[in-house]
């Protein structure tokens, strides 16, 4: 698979993201739902700490990526949902510290709900991937 990244600009690159992505020559793509701070059953974990709900649900992330036999390195898309936007900008140096390693910025939405599906959630990222 190549990936060339699309930036017209290049602010958001200092932000850690690219604008666009044109993916060629993948054969394997996977559409995640959205994840959070949850435990193996479901179970929200880390209340009021969006922190700790942002590794978490990367860890989460990952875990199903894994699962699929993909992993960050694959992500060609994010959409996040914070509940506490300023809160999640202050935290997104996780994002780099996960995503950075395999040098790839995937275009990524960031969108501030009142609340997320389950009550005490903070924080929820989905990912499209491809190989």
């Amino acid at each position: 698979m190549k990936r060339t990244a699309v930036n017209p600009w290049d602010w958001s690159v200092k932000l850690g993201y690219n604008q666009a992505e044109l993916i060629e020559g993948a054969a394997r793509q996977v559409i995640c739902a959205g994840q959070t701070a949850v435990d193996g059953n479901g179970a929200p974990q880390h209340p009021g700490d969006m922190r700790a709900q942002i590794s978490l649900a990367l860890d989460n992330l990952e875990a199903v990526l894994k699962a699929a036999g993909m992993g960050l390195g694959n992500v060609i898309r994010l959409g996040v949902y914070a509940t506490d936007v300023d809160e999640a900008l202050k935290n997104f140096d996780l994002l780099g510290k996960r995503f950075g390693p395999h040098q790839v910025a995937p275009p990524m939405t960031l969108v501030g709900v009142t609340r997320l599906a389950i009550p005490g959630l903070l924080f929820e990222i989905e990912a499209t991937a491809a190989a």
